[in-house]
């Protein structure tokens, strides 16, 4: 079977997002597929990460074609010139043009690219014969180019939602927020003989809201975690104070400040217990959430830059503790983030700060760590504190997640290797399902319930 992958997302562009269809790439040969890459040329996004690129199998077809959207440093300087509380003329109108600019690029900036994009995969689609498409987003405007696959009959048409649509429209800083999108999603999903979703909850939302879905054609594969990713000998974490390390974005989505607001409650509760805690913040923090950073140095508080994969897990390693944070932000109660498969193989203790939902759950069931609400910072400070005492005393067993046979195995359900497996079954039913349209249409992994 021929699988061409779709993906703006795909290295030498960094971030978590990339990593489910490199890991798909990867092991896809495995199962009989042989992948190829259309993505972008010229990227727009805020970090690379070239140590990616040892995942991307040797000899792999990679199309590129070119995008008109302006660099990532001019739509971010836009970004937060509308975002400035300035009441004066200058910042109302370039207020009013980077409103104007989200209002005509439906559903997202990364249209721009569509345009390039649908004319490699005609020129693609009538010279060879790929089995199936598959489409991954966000960002969501690449979805548009279902139209164009679904002209070459007998391809199959797979969409994946490594997020929700709706949802980048409201949290995510570059998020398109015409309502239009609404309706394109409607149309493209009519396009497709199977969807993907990364979670059951975006799944159960999906069917919810467009109704025309047949139930047995969408199916929820979540992220996983690698083994290979992982340092061959991990490095012990200090002896001296209790590490705690976040790794991504921190975005309105991730918002750290009912973690920040805790520690400082801490330390004005117990400064001597405090002082024990150093929280280390991975990555990048948009400009909204980089002030309830500030000042917060004194307090242990410590921002380092993006770093590729590799370096960001080793850092993960040195830690006595990771950390997982979802705001109260609109549908967070159906995301849990790609990170959180990472952190459950890593197996150091999870400090998870979410709200009712998908990601609090996950935690919970895999025994990762404490849950506690972003609404509830004495809880957050007390769990902190508790933490803290525990490393104080050597009390290793009162705050390490129990290793078991029964927990063992359920992380194991997580392994990129074995996940790939499914797309891969998914993949065979799409393709009977565009070639002989007929109502069975049941994923392996369904059927085998």
């Amino acid at each position: 079977m021929r699988a061409l992958i779709v993906s703006y997302s795909f290295p030498p562009v960094g971030g978590a997002g990339v990593q489910r269809m490199v890991k798909l790439a990867k092991y896809l040969p495995s199962y009989g597929v042989s992948p190829s890459i259309l993505t972008v040329a010229n990227p727009s996004v805020p970090v690379s990460d070239v140590s990616l690129e040892r995942d991307v199998p040797e000899g792999i077809e990679i199309l590129r074609a070119r995008t008109l959207e302006p660099s990532y440093r001019a739509k971010e300087l836009a970004w937060r010139a509308a975002a400035k509380p300035s009441t004066g003329f200058g910042t109302r109108l370039r207020k009013r043009a980077v409103a104007l600019g989200k209002g005509l690029l439906v559903p997202d900036p990364q249209v721009l690219w569509v345009p390039f994009a649908a004319k490699a995969l005609h020129e693609r689609l009538r010279d060879r014969d790929d089995h199936v498409v598959l489409i991954s987003g966000p960002p969501f405007s690449q979805f548009l180019l279902a139209f164009v696959a679904r002209r070459k009959p007998g391809t199959a048409v797979v969409l994946d939602y490594r997020d929700e649509w709706a949802t980048t429209r409201t949290v995510y800083e570059m998020g398109g927020a015409a309502r239009a999108g609404e309706l394109l999603e409607g149309a493209v999903l009519r396009r497709a003989d199977a969807v993907v979703t990364a979670t059951d909850a975006f799944r159960e939302e999906l069917l919810r809201r467009f109704d025309f879905l047949a139930p047995d054609r969408v199916l929820a594969i979540p992220n996983g975690y690698d083994p290979d990713d992982f340092p061959q000998s991990m490095r012990k974490p200090p002896d001296d104070r209790f590490v705690l390390s976040y790794v991504g974005t921190v975005f309105k989505l991730t918002s750290a400040r009912p973690l920040l607001e805790a520690v400082r409650r801490l330390h004005a509760s117990e400064p001597e217990l405090a002082r024990l805690l150093e929280v280390r913040f991975i990555g990048r923090v948009v400009e909204t959430e980089a002030r309830a950073f500030e000042g917060m140095e004194n307090y242990g508080v410590r921002r380092l830059k993006y770093m590729e994969h590799d370096r960001a897990l080793e850092e993960l390693c040195t830690s006595h503790a990771v950390l997982c944070m979802l705001d109260d932000a609109p549908g967070a109660e159906r995301v849990y983030p790609a990170k959180i498969f990472e952190l459950l193989y890593l197996g150091r203790p999870c400090l998870t700060i979410a709200p009712d939902g998908a990601l609090a759950s996950f935690a919970r069931e895999h025994e990762m760590g404490p849950v506690v609400r972003p609404s509830d910072p004495e809880a957050i400070q007390r769990t902190l504190a508790g933490l803290l005492r525990a490393f104080r005393e050597k009390r290793e067993d009162a705050y390490a997640p129990p290793v078991s046979r029964e927990r063992q195995r359920k992380i194991e359900r997580f392994h990129r290797r074995r996940l790939t497996g499914e797309f891969a079954a998914l993949f065979e039913r799409a393709v009977s399902h565009a070639r002989a349209p007929a109502p069975h249409f049941v994923p392996s992994s369904v059927a085998a319930k």
